[in-house]
């Protein structure tokens, strides 16, 4: 049995929760266990008493302090907000042994400065979520260290992929892959808008636009992953010599919407760096 010990147990903490428990699958709208869950012991330190019911109800064990979830648990995940993770850290530092494993979805948050605030020989996994893990359907960047060994990293990685899907990319490049999964819900629900906000003027249901769109844009992501086309591919499908889709796309890319979108990942990407926590 696996000790896994939660730092904050918010949005974000509380969704892993859940994808572990029922392995955040779903099959007919409907979460399933999976053997994965019975393989952990689930631990949590969470000092807002409105959440602890709500663990307790998934089975997690509460402990009373950083310290005791670091005694009980060799791998610890911490979400908590960036700028009090290195009081916490430091907190915990005289129960943190060179074994301990950490996994990080605290955003900015590096290997070093968790290292810096616990133990040099501590191993670490540095995960960028985003919010879709909240419905089971979260897409993660996930990279290791250079002393966690490859069973601690695939477990860090079965844990962040119980609620969503979970790909490894160099510790490098975590502040240029924010832009991608981390923020680009956002980038997507500001397009959506544009479409509701149409529907609107036009004198269609706002909810029944807003529904199909949603599909719409679930379909295409199918299409993107299991099709087989490359994008060109898929946007000639859709789009008729001289018809509706062809006049569209020619005001999309009248208006440079491809350069506006890496113009965005740039500035992403730069405030991130202005962000990082070392």
């Amino acid at each position: 049995m696996i000790n896994l010990g939660f730092i904050g147990a918010g949005n974000m903490g509380f969704a892993i929760i859940k994808g572990i428990v029922g392995n955040g699958k779903r099959d007919g709208g409907e979460v399933k266990e999976h053997a994965f869950s019975r393989s952990i012991s689930l631990f949590s330190y969470e000092p807002d008493s409105g959440k602890t019911e709500r663990l307790k109800q998934l089975g997690v064990t509460l402990c009373s302090s950083e310290n005791e979830l670091a005694e009980k648990c060799g791998y610890i995940l911490l979400a908590v907000k960036p700028q009090v993770l290195g009081n916490i850290l430091d907190k915990m530092k005289p129960s943190i042994k060179e074994e301990h494993v950490f996994i990080s979805i605290c955003a900015g948050i590096s290997s070093e400065f968790i290292k810096e605030h616990t133990n040099p020989a501590a191993k670490t996994a540095i995960v960028m979520p985003n919010t879709p893990a909240m419905l089971g359907l979260g897409a993660s960047a996930i990279a290791r260290d250079a002393v966690i060994s490859d069973e601690e990293f695939d477990f860090a990685k079965a844990v962040i992929g119980s609620c969503g899907i979970v790909k490894e990319i160099p510790m490098s490049k975590m502040k240029e892959i924010i832009c991608i999964n981390g923020s680009s819900p956002a980038f997507i629900y500001l397009f959506a808008k544009g479409f509701v906000d149409y529907a609107r003027e036009v004198g269609i249901d706002e909810q029944s636009a807003l529904e199909l769109f949603a599909q719409s844009l679930v379909g295409s992501a199918r299409m993107l992953t299991d099709s087989g086309m490359t994008v060109e591919q898929l946007i000639k499908q859709v789009s008729s010599p001289g018809g509706t889709t062809i006049a569209g796309l020619e005001k999309l890319y009248d208006g440079k919407l491809e350069e506006t979108v890496k113009e965005a990942c740039r500035a992403c990407t730069g405030r991130a760096y202005e962000l990082a926590v070392n």
